[in-house]
């Protein structure tokens, strides 16, 4: 065996040992004396080419790499199941129903403040999408869901998704009507509040008092006219 395929030998088994790329300089440094270490590799990366690894060089730095023609057959896809949080799921059911809104109509119709992340985790599994600015004031963007949305729930057109009596069937939602779940407005203050009573024995008292009164006062008066008619 010659020195030269002595060299190329050292030269695929340093580059193969190593979990990282390699600069030249330290190919140098790794092998015998006199070695011609640039036309080594240069022959190193023929005898690679057309095959499934290939020696490549990265801005100074070798490296065997899988072919890039390969690239898609060694690719795994996994699907990681991500459980929504309720903020989200409420800001998915809104958007879907009530598409195309505006972030401030969705906290308007959740009543509370929509965080950011909550629109981006939704972007992010593909579910909703920036829609058409709005013709107002600023030109609000507003949210849309997406054609993954439709696939994922295995829904053909938005006017597939259920409604109310849907809903209400499957147990997602009460039966009774909202209102009778309300409580009644006297209901609310009957118990608590207490009644006000009004001393009606008081208040005839007084009036009795004001008409003796006015009897003595009318006595007086008629004495008084008939001192002066004696007189």
């Amino acid at each position: 065996m010659s020195n030269n395929d002595q060299n190329i030998r050292i030269l695929e088994a340093l580059l193969f040992a190593s979990a990282e790329p390699v600069s030249t300089k330290d190919l140098h440094d790794r092998m015998p004396e006199g070695a011609d270490v640039g036309g080594a590799l240069m022959e190193l990366k023929t005898q690679y080419e057309g095959r499934g690894v290939n020696l490549v060089e990265l801005d100074g730095y070798w490296a065997f790499r899988t072919a890039t023609d390969l690239a898609g057959l060694l690719q795994i896809e996994r699907e990681a199941q991500r459980k929504l949080s309720r903020a989200a799921m409420e800001t998915l059911a809104i958007v879907a129903y009530h598409q195309p809104l505006t972030r401030p109509e969705i906290e308007n119709i959740r009543g509370v403040a929509t965080h950011k992340g909550t629109l981006d985790a939704l972007m992010e599994m593909g579910w909703v999408k920036p829609g058409r600015r709005r013709e107002a004031p600023g030109r609000p963007l507003t949210w849309v869901t997406t054609t993954e949305f439709l696939d994922h729930f295995s829904i053909q057109a938005l006017t597939d998704l259920p409604g109310l009596e849907d809903l209400k069937a499957s147990g997602l939602l009460d039966r009774r009507p909202a209102i009778e779940a309300i409580p009644a407005s006297r209901d609310l203050f009957e118990e608590d509040s207490p009644e006000i009573e009004t001393d009606d024995d008081s208040e005839s008292e007084y009036d009795d008092d004001e008409e003796n009164e006015d009897d003595d006062n009318d006595a007086e008066f008629e004495s008084e006219i008939e001192e002066e008619a004696a007189a």
